[in-house]
């Protein structure tokens, strides 16, 4: 999959079969979406290609109106959806910067200078909400009428619905924010998981809870960063971490901004393996590696403690709840797979 920053790039394929949408989880709806977008390639014998946005329409209008309630809790960081959309099957991937200037097209000029001029879309295939242009004045019909004139072919996909519920990128963020990893998880079609970098920390869970199980040297921490300040999940986890060794690592993890010790308002996912692979990684092997951490389960909200001491008892008893969950979680993957056999 090739991604381009914007479409004045001479390797942008000349034709495609376009999608447009922001595309925050990539989940089950998505999917769909992107499956039919494949097929109606194949039969014009194009190229896929999805157009998304960076940063998110909604982030640039709160900015804009001075309303940070606008801003929608984000589901993915950017690394992560174009990883999804490079699974789904997508040939190209076109990240336009939501700025005031494309915030100010009118829906005309979007197709001309965007969809038809910059992007050579032969076939466009859109949600059933969608919307484009100044002041969203651009919808289906609008995009239809001007196909119809201009050469191109348009479609819509109706709504993706599992178990009677529509599936979206709000209903992803709902059940993220109730704590409902097993919703999530049907709606996206997998565990939620982030990934990226590992990088060090503060060394402060050097510090902390000796007596934690597994412990040895302390509560020590593998921090990824997550680049938005209103993540759609927001707690303490019970976590697998996929891509330090063969098999996943299980582990407990903090997604937030850390209230006991630092108040500096960035995002951060601290995850601590219960029992680190010392003999393959050893003590600092996982620093510098890029790690996908699934969130199974959620354990409690985060929580500011009076101190260390109380931070520590809190991690101990998170520590003992993530290894309870995710034991049974293993026995029932064990059974489910005994089953299929």
């Amino acid at each position: 999959m090739r991604v381009f920053r914007g479409f004045h790039h001479p390797g942008i394929a000349p034709a495609c079969a376009l999608t447009i949408g922001n595309f925050d989880g990539v989940h089950r709806g998505h999917q769909a979406m992107l499956a039919l977008l494949q097929s109606e390639a194949r039969h014009r014998g194009l190229p896929t290609c999805v157009m998304t946005f960076e940063p998110h329409p909604r982030d640039f209008f709160a900015a804009r109106l001075n309303k940070p309630e606008m801003a929608p809790r984000r589901i993915a960081t950017l690394r992560d959806k174009l990883v999804e959309l490079e699974r789904c099957g997508v040939d190209q991937v076109v990240i336009l910067r939501f700025d005031e200037r494309l915030a100010s097209l009118a829906p005309q000029d979007f197709i001309r200078q965007v969809l038809i001029d910059g992007l050579g879309a032969r076939y466009v295939l859109v949600g059933d909400d969608f919307r484009f242009g100044a002041k969203r004045l651009g919808d289906y019909a609008t995009l239809d009428a001007a196909g119809r004139a201009q050469g191109f072919d348009v479609a819509r996909m109706m709504s993706y619905e599992v178990h009677g519920l529509r599936v979206s990128s709000s209903a992803v963020r709902d059940a993220l924010a109730a704590g409902d990893m097993a919703a999530a998880a049907a709606l996206l079609g997998r565990p939620y998981a982030i990934s990226g970098h590992i990088s060090h920390g503060r060394k402060l869970g050097r510090q902390l809870g000796e007596s934690v199980p597994g412990a040895a040297d302390g509560f020590r921490t593998l921090n990824l960063r997550f680049p938005h300040d209103k993540p759609a999940a927001h707690g303490i986890f019970a976590v697998q971490v996929h891509g330090l060794t063969r098999e996943p690592l299980p582990g407990v993890a903090g997604l937030g901004n850390r209230p006991t010790v630092e108040d500096a308002g960035r995002v951060l996912l601290e995850v601590h393996c219960l029992d680190w692979p010392a003999e393959q990684l050893g003590p600092e092997g996982g620093y510098g590696k890029l790690a996908r951490v699934e969130l199974l389960h959620k354990l409690r909200d985060e929580a500011k403690y009076d101190g260390l001491d109380a931070l520590t008892a809190a991690i101990r008893a998170d520590t003992e709840s993530a290894r309870a969950f995710l034991a049974t979680h293993a026995a029932q993957r064990r059974q489910t797979t005994r089953d299929r056999i």
